[in-house]
């Protein structure tokens, strides 16, 4: 099999072609980065710059399946031109996918795209499943619809479309989890606003593991790629300092302070989304980590 991968070099994609090369997945990737472009047997990169529309066509020989994942990271001060960047990362590079597929032959039968949980609308008490249509009125939530709108598109060529939904991705090299340690291990951690607000969270393995599930069985529509048991931010931060031995005395951060330091970028925060896996669950698939114990003690000790 042969897998043809965007956003590969980062921390998801880095995950999923890991897990993909032990399983005797064949990978090609796109790169916007020449430097990050390689040629191995089973590992082979191929240039795309979506905002000019270049792509290395050789990237589609003998691929069936498209894993989706290029985006620029929201994790970064919300500027103008850094918000227009979000949104353009997603919807030209699906947008170049898509009409490359449209005009030439080619052997792709799958899209496996990641999305994100920031579609859910902010709720301190509902529980959202892959069938809510709601879309949140935030930023992020206008970004998630557009980018699952392009996605959509594959499915007026035939071709299977599938949705992962992700939610906080916790990882030892970079990604939140890291940048929630920071604090808590110099002795100066506390929890946001209330501290109240869930956060839906997944261990980058399970993840990677979802992408294979969903490859593997060929199964379509949108999954929400989260552990089957969310935390309040609270319970995360006690959780994470219950873990690195430190305790927590500070009182919570309000939310003005963070709106001070983050600007627009603070929403993430202090957006509460309580979300469920059941239906992978009742797909069978198995989390290695599906406790946030578990999940911490393996990527923090």
């Amino acid at each position: 099999m042969k897998v043809l991968i965007t956003g590969a070099t980062g921390l998801v994609g880095s995950e999923i072609v890991k897990l993909f090369l032990q399983n005797g997945v064949q990978i090609h990737y796109l790169s916007s980065s020449k430097r990050k472009l390689e040629q191995k047997e089973n590992y082979k990169g191929f240039y795309w710059n979506p905002a000019t529309s270049e792509m290395d066509t050789n990237a589609f020989e003998g691929v069936t399946t498209i894993i989706h994942l290029a985006g620029a990271s929201v994790a970064k001060r919300w500027t103008k031109s850094h918000k227009q960047e979000i949104i353009e990362s997603r919807v030209l590079s699906t947008k170049l996918l898509f009409q490359y597929l449209a005009k030439n032959s080619h052997q792709v039968t799958h899209v496996i795209s990641a999305s994100a949980i920031g579609i859910y609308p902010h709720s301190f008490d509902a529980i959202y499943n892959e069938s809510n249509l709601e879309v949140d009125d935030s930023f992020l939530g206008s970004v998630v619809a557009k980018w699952e709108d392009e996605i959509n598109a594959f499915e007026r060529l035939g071709i299977k479309v599938s949705k992962v939904r992700i939610g906080i991705v916790l990882a030892k090299k970079g990604g939140a989890l890291q940048e929630m340690v920071k604090p808590i291990s110099m002795g100066v951690g506390a929890a946001f606003g209330s501290g109240e607000q869930y956060q839906s969270w997944i261990h980058v393995q399970d993840l990677a593991q979802i992408f294979y599930f969903i490859m593997q069985y060929q199964y379509e529509g949108v999954f929400n790629g989260v552990s089957p048991y969310p935390v309040t931010n609270n319970e995360m931060t006690k959780a994470i300092g219950k873990v690195l031995g430190k305790p927590l005395f500070l009182p919570n951060i309000p939310k003005f302070v963070m709106k001070i330091l983050l600007g627009e970028m603070h929403e993430i925060l202090f957006s509460s989304q309580h979300v469920s896996a059941r239906k992978l669950l009742d797909k069978g698939f198995q989390f290695q980590f599906a406790a946030l114990d578990k999940a911490l003690l393996n990527l923090l000790k």
